[in-house]
């Protein structure tokens, strides 16, 4: 088993169990992230949420470290998973946007990636779950080896969907290879037009089970319509209510494949995503509808996958992250009831806004780590970021890349021995962009081009430039812009210097 002098390095300065201090080489340890998809700040009990409870996601904060300002980069799915996995700001790539099930694979084959790192470490790597980076090169055929795909990326094992549970293609990927595809009855995928004679949601509202509220009139999958359309691959489509678990039985399989050597999973939770089908055995038990369901039947999925770390003697030297790709949403595009139903629920905190808003509800997100080896418990104020994994697990496996990338190594932030995390962050929203420094949070002015005061308010779209204090005021109702212009001038020139540093600008 390949040993890591960095470890040793890095753990001569932390206080360690006897059991490790015996040990002069300690193997390196199991890299797990866990990203929730939508999931908010306010969404666990550990973030404060006093009408549901997630003690399994909890329990990895009671173990570990509870960060109370962690980001990603950007308030929307593709583009913040693109940061996490390349260490890249997501404008440095123009498709680093909200994909369609059946856009080619963003993420070029000879790009450095988190996984393509823990390979050249020697460890083994897997990802299941969510995907929504594209895949294949823009004319996928389903129904053969899809390339290029997450073996590109850097994955020696994948079982992933393409893109949401939303959006069709609606089947599961492994290694490549649609799962139960029949050749006999081959899938096709458009997002152009629909397939002559097949049903829709828009033309056959009486085979729904979920209605939309927006969008999502495209092929009936499972009784749910979805964005897109497809015809045939009938023994291959998935069925929504089995999603979570299947996921979490191939994740747990991952584990007992490779227990004996070090791996690297990446376990992307369809949850709480639209659409919000649960388990009938979750069916009713929030009390808030389909949304609230499908977060305990995610948190189910955490306590169970970490019993499965417990049985296999695991635990112990497993760096586990559970975070989420960015902030929460109600209505998303189905009449699932969530708007209705949340009452006192705040799925964002105290913080303002959720996902595509550029204010604080858009990006910072639930973020806990766990290492019982190294790291005590506790709760971090530092200001840390997903993009910043790349780097700094990179110097804990004691690897080193060529790329220029903008992650950064804070390590010992996340190792819980520093406070000192990142100083400056550019935010995006939907198109649009913040600059958080210290504990300040600038926002430009963005027209509102959808003539709608409400949604402006929510995205953060305004006229006039934005400043706020965060640390006084974590929910962003005070714009000091005006009483504090020597702060803005200052944010103003280093939000233009960051701009000209970032090299690859292409849609900030």
């Amino acid at each position: 088993m390949k040993r890591s002098s960095s470890i040793i390095s890095i753990l001569a300065g932390v206080t360690l169990p006897v059991s490790l201090l015996a040990q002069t080489q300690p193997k390196q340890p199991n890299i797990i992230i866990i990203v929730a998809d939508d999931l908010g700040y306010g969404d666990l009990s550990c973030y404060g949420a006093h009408r549901i409870h997630t003690p399994g996601m909890d329990r990895i904060a009671n173990e570990g470290i509870r960060f109370t300002q962690g980001y990603c980069t950007a308030a929307t799915s593709t583009p913040s998973r693109y940061s996490l996995l390349t260490g890249l700001y997501p404008w440095t790539n123009k498709d680093a946007k909200i994909l369609p099930g059946n856009a080619a694979l963003i993420i070029d084959n000879q790009q450095i990636t988190l996984p393509k790192i823990m390979k050249q470490a020697g460890y083994v790597t897997g990802s299941v779950g969510k995907w929504h980076l594209g895949l294949g090169d823009g004319a996928v055929d389903w129904n053969k080896t899809v390339y290029p795909g997450a073996k590109e990326v850097g994955y020696d094992y994948s079982f992933i969907q393409a893109a949401t549970n939303d959006r069709v293609p609606c089947i599961f990927i492994e290694n490549g290879k649609g799962v139960n595809l029949d050749s006999d009855d081959p899938l096709f995928v458009s997002y152009k037009e629909n397939f002559q004679g097949e049903p829709t949601g828009k033309d056959n509202p009486e085979m729904l089970r979920m209605h939309p509220s927006v969008g999502h009139g495209g092929s009936i999958v499972n009784g749910v319509p979805r964005i897109g359309f497809q015809k045939g691959g009938k023994a291959a489509q998935w069925k929504d209510e089995d999603m979570a678990e299947l996921f979490l039985e191939k994740a747990k399989d991952f584990l007992k494949d490779n227990k004996d050597t070090p791996f690297f999973l990446y376990y992307g939770l369809h949850q709480p995503h639209v659409p919000r089908v649960p388990n009938q055995k979750f069916v009713g038990k929030s009390g808030m509808g389909a949304r609230g369901d499908v977060i305990l039947e995610a948190d189910w999925c955490v306590s169970e996958f970490l019993k499965e770390l417990d049985r296999l003697g695991l635990t112990e030297n497993t760096l586990i992250i559970f975070t989420s790709d960015n902030g929460p949403v109600l209505d998303d595009g189905y009449q699932d009831q969530a708007v209705e139903l949340v009452g006192d629920h705040k799925v964002a905190g105290p913080l303002r806004g959720g996902k595509t808003s550029l204010y604080n509800g858009g990006t910072c997100i639930p973020f806990l780590l766990r290492w019982p080896a190294v790291v005590k418990p506790g709760v971090s104020n530092a200001l840390v970021c997903q993009m910043d994994l790349l780097a700094s697990l990179a110097s804990l496996v004691g690897q080193t890349y060529s790329d220029k990338v903008d992650s950064q190594n804070t390590l010992p932030v996340f190792l819980g021995r520093s406070s000192n995390g990142r100083k400056e962050l550019v935010l995006e929203g939907y198109f649009n962009y913040a600059l958080r420094d210290g504990d300040w949070v600038m926002i430009p002015p963005y027209p509102d081009f959808s003539n709608d005061p409400e949604d402006a308010s929510f995205c953060g779209r305004s006229n006039c430039y934005q400043l706020y204090n965060v640390e006084n005021d974590p929910g962003q109702q005070i714009n000091l812009a005006e009483k504090e212009p020597k702060q803005l001038h200052r944010m103003m020139m280093l939000f233009e210097k960051l701009k000209r540093e970032t090299g690859k600008i292409t849609n900030f």
